[in-house]
């Protein structure tokens, strides 16, 4: 899995424009909670669908950002966190023990 890191919000908004092409999966993680650590590991044990840019925010260290993806794309602050943006829209969210990859593939049409 090859992530890309979030540390300013001009790449929210970069993520929102990319969106209207291929869609886009943000995972929020907290790297002082066991459940987003297993989350982040599922996730790593595969490898990302071709065409999907996979995007990882420490809300520990970019909380700001972590506020404003949850502001802009209308959703729940929760961590972990998978979000999938599609036209600028997160279209799906899940978290905790919900977050799979063959669901995220599913929901992103790759499968």
């Amino acid at each position: 899995m090859k992530w890309i890191p979030i540390q300013n919000e001009q790449q929210v908004e970069e993520i929102k424009i990319k969106s209207s092409q291929n869609p886009q999966i943000i995972f929020k993680h907290s790297s002082r909670c066991g459940v987003s650590s297993m989350a982040k590991n599922r996730l790593d044990r595969n490898e990302a669908p071709e065409g999907i840019d996979f995007y990882f925010l420490d809300i520990l260290a970019y909380r700001s950002i972590s506020n404003k993806i949850a502001n802009d794309f209308k959703v729940r602050h929760q961590s972990p966190q998978i979000l999938l943006i599609r036209n600028g829209n997160c279209v799906y969210d899940e978290s905790h023990s919900g977050i799979d990859m063959e669901d995220i593939k599913s929901r992103a049409g790759t499968n």
